[in-house]
């Protein structure tokens, strides 16, 4: 299953890179903080992207649907349950505590996404107390154990577009348990929610300024910020304030794949008709490369197997499977070649 999801970031993304691997222990308990921007495709980029097997909280509301659940647990997810859920399923969270509690308890790892939500916002929204209610009560019960929190940065060049890249940028791991003490009742988590969000304003671009955020974002992009790269970007945004930042002029590229561009959405032009009206449907846009993922790692593939069955037919083996390589060339040239403007 690891290796379907990753074939299917494969042909979503134009390009992932991943910096300080090195960061994450290789055994014992971990707990993955990670900023959260573009739906599910943060959920199954950080499992994807390391070799620790990892648990992650999920919207209950996604398990709805009795399929979708069963192939949701497969893969590690866990519902957890908020207030517009319904009053009486905030109880069910103690149960998804108990169970992360037991991962952790067994060495295992866990992700979760502490701002509470899903924006598209380059910023880091302040963090909920769960992750650290959900460690305290692990040492607590493991009082032996010692648990790393690593810090996970996922920045996107473009939120919903497509083919967008990733960076991904696994922080110094913090230990935990310098900050939570489980002897001491009453605790108020404000040092470890500092320290870890602290840890994901560098790993990502954080605007703190709200009422300037839109005007900040646009200036920022005038001066050709790299949101892949935060080092640089927090270190612009530090220069814009000064006055001290040199503008960029873009340079349109010349796309010599254009042909091979055109050859592909012809040959996709089934699924692709699918997506642009499934697009007009989406409620949260947030959610628009999870079910631009979807539709790549089911509909997309299915599509291309029936074509190369039709080309057997009327021809033979040898030419459907030539169809069918060229089929996943012209995707890996579409994928990894689109232009994307801002």
């Amino acid at each position: 299953m690891r290796l379907y999801i990753k074939t299917g970031l494969f042909f979503l993304l134009k390009k992932i890179t991943v910096y300080g691997k090195e960061n994450i222990p290789s055994k014992g308990p971990v707990v993955f903080i990670g900023n959260h921007q573009n739906g599910l495709i943060d959920a199954i980029l950080i499992p994807t992207t390391n070799t620790r097997k990892t648990h992650f909280l999920a919207r209950a509301s996604a398990f709805k649907n009795k399929l979708a659940a069963k192939i949701m647990r497969s893969l590690n997810m866990i519902p957890v349950y908020r207030l517009r859920d319904g009053i009486n399923t905030i109880e069910k969270n103690f149960e998804v505590f108990d169970q992360c509690i037991e991962i952790l308890g067994k060495g295992e790892a866990i992700e979760i996404f502490a701002e509470g939500e899903h924006h598209l916002t380059r910023r880091i929204l302040p963090l909920k107390k769960g992750f650290a209610r959900i460690i305290l009560g692990t040492l607590k019960k493991y009082p032996q154990l010692n648990i790393t929190i690593v810090p996970v940065g996922l920045n996107f060049d473009f939120h919903l577009n497509f083919p967008s890249s990733v960076s991904i940028y696994y922080g110094n791991p913090i230990d935990a348990n310098k900050f939570i003490n489980p002897n001491i009742p009453n605790q108020n988590f404000s040092e470890i929610i500092r320290e870890v969000s602290n840890a994901l304003k560098k790993l990502t671009l954080h605007v703190d300024n709200v009422d300037t955020y839109d005007a900040t974002i646009s200036k920022l992009e005038q001066f050709g910020v790299n949101y892949l790269n935060p080092v640089e970007a927090n270190t612009l945004l530090k220069e814009l304030s000064t006055g001290s930042a040199t503008p960029i002029n873009y340079k349109k590229p010349i796309n010599i794949f254009k042909p091979f561009h055109f050859i592909t959405q012809i040959n996709s032009v089934l699924p692709l008709i699918i997506w642009r009206f499934l697009k007009t449907k989406i409620n949260d846009i947030i959610f628009t490369n999870t079910y631009r993922f979807a539709l790549i790692a089911t509909l997309f593939p299915l599509f291309y197997i029936v074509q190369t069955y039709v080309v057997y037919f009327f021809f033979n083996s040898k030419i459907a499977l030539i169809y069918l390589m060229s089929s996943v060339l012209l995707g890996i040239i579409y994928t990894k070649t689109k232009p994307v403007t801002r």
